[in-house]
């Protein structure tokens, strides 16, 4: 028996403002994580988190003490044993489910505490989280999933049936896993603080590493955003994938006018081109900037608005985030209405340990759900990682498979005491 007796909960803040680094149309501040431990009797610890910027984490960490007393005190087996009872236990709180309900700062919250029981979970079983979730029985991994207000899209038995079928070819596809690893893309050539001359010199170093999928970020000016775009087109040459990314700046028409400028560098798509949750707003844009892609999703509230998503034919691409959403539940529904409606999904990264967690969603994806590489990419961001036990590691332009247990997301200890806001020394200087 394994039981949860405490929680610890840390706003560990980042100082990524001043060089450039995360910048983008509409986002500036310092990455951060608000970061909980799951305590246990055994000795093991949880560990999770929600990804935010700067003073962000005082609202997050503030939700996650408010829902802590829902983990608290429960032993892992009787959770194993009702998933989705404990899941609402968190997402559907009778005094602060209002303030979602199933969005925003409480359910990114929820989704930290959801994450460190998967994590501990893994490690108890000794294994990565993306074997523990590739191995489960489907019935488990069905079992797991909150079908509520999605049912209309998909339901059990047919996630059911293609999680029965991704038990075909599981050990060809782990082999090639294994040795080539899962593809990715960098982002961090082209973020929009940085001078040309650097975004020229990361684009160059980023195609020597063996990088032939790069993001760039847009919602500039449109003719800074063009010669930025020019440079990029011009390193990587007319083969490698230029993928652009507005961050939600533009409305609709502006979207629309825009891509048809920037459709000269044969961009592979965009990116939130406007708000997260404007599923028609995007399926719109999605028809005028054919075949550019339409990509979105790191920013969406829930299942349900991904549901809607693909529904409407708004996107050509699904992107996934580990902590926006309440955590791997939620993530599988997500994942596997992807597979139904045939939309390849490439997890958002980035951030403070957006890398750590998605690899691991990627890799049950293709062994299990989607079963395909087609369209796949995780995103990659040279951020932050050595601030973890079990940091990314790539080749080649590839993530690695992890191999330690657990979910990626444990923190150094060392590095929890000098970040940490405000008292860490980092801040204190």
């Amino acid at each position: 028996m394994t039981k949860i007796i405490a929680a610890e909960v840390h706003d560990v803040r980042f100082p990524t403002a001043a060089a450039g680094d995360g910048s983008d149309a509409i986002n500036r501040g310092d990455y951060s994580a608000s970061y909980v431990e799951l305590k246990t009797d055994g000795g093991l610890t949880g560990a999770g988190f929600t990804f935010t910027n700067g003073r962000g984490n005082e609202i997050t960490c503030a939700a996650i003490t408010a829902l802590q007393h829902h983990v608290v005190g429960r032993d892992l087996a009787e959770i194993v044993d009702e998933p989705v009872a404990f899941w609402r236990s968190l997402t559907a709180d009778v005094q602060l489910r209002w303030l979602g309900p199933e969005k925003g700062v409480i359910h990114m919250a929820a989704g930290a505490l959801v994450n460190a029981v998967w994590d501990l979970r893994a490690k108890v079983a000794g294994v990565p989280l993306w074997r523990l979730l590739a191995e489960l029985p489907s019935e488990e991994l069905v079992r797991t999933v909150d079908f509520h207000h999605i049912t209309d899209a998909i339901t059990p038995a047919e996630a059911l049936d293609i999680l029965e079928r991704g038990r075909e070819g599981l050990a060809d596809r782990l082999a090639l896993l294994e040795r080539d690893g899962f593809p990715s893309y960098t982002t961090s050539v082209g973020w929009l603080g940085y001078p040309d001359d650097k975004v020229r010199a990361l684009t160059r170093t980023a195609y020597e590493q063996g990088w032939r999928a790069m993001k760039m970020k847009v919602g500039g000016p449109i003719e800074d955003d063009l010669r930025r775009a020019r440079i990029i087109r011009s390193e990587i040459g007319p083969d490698a994938l230029l993928m652009m990314d507005a961050n939600q700046v533009w409305d609709v028409d502006e979207a629309i006018a825009n891509m048809a400028v920037l459709a000269e560098v044969n961009p592979y798509w965009i990116e939130e081109p406007t708000h997260a949750d404007d599923v028609l707003g995007h399926a719109r844009i999605a028809r005028a900037v054919d075949p550019i892609r339409v990509a979105t999703g790191e920013v969406a509230a829930n299942r349900v608005i991904f549901k809607q998503l693909l529904q409407a034919e708004a996107i050509g691409v699904m992107q996934i985030d580990a902590c926006r959403v309440a955590g791997v539940n939620e993530v599988l529904a997500e994942l596997l209405m992807a597979a139904k409606f045939g939309v390849p999904v490439c997890p958002h990264a980035g951030g403070v340990g957006l890398c750590e967690y998605v690899q691991h969603l990627a890799i049950f994806d293709y062994l299990r759900v989607g079963t395909s590489l087609d369209g796949r990419m995780v995103e990659y961001v040279d951020h932050l990682h050595e601030h973890f036990v079990d940091p990314v590691r790539t080749r080649d332009g590839r993530y690695l498979l992890p191999e330690q247990p657990g979910y990626s997301t444990t923190l150094r200890t060392e590095s929890i005491a000098e970040y940490a806001f405000p008292d860490g020394p980092v801040w204190r200087a």
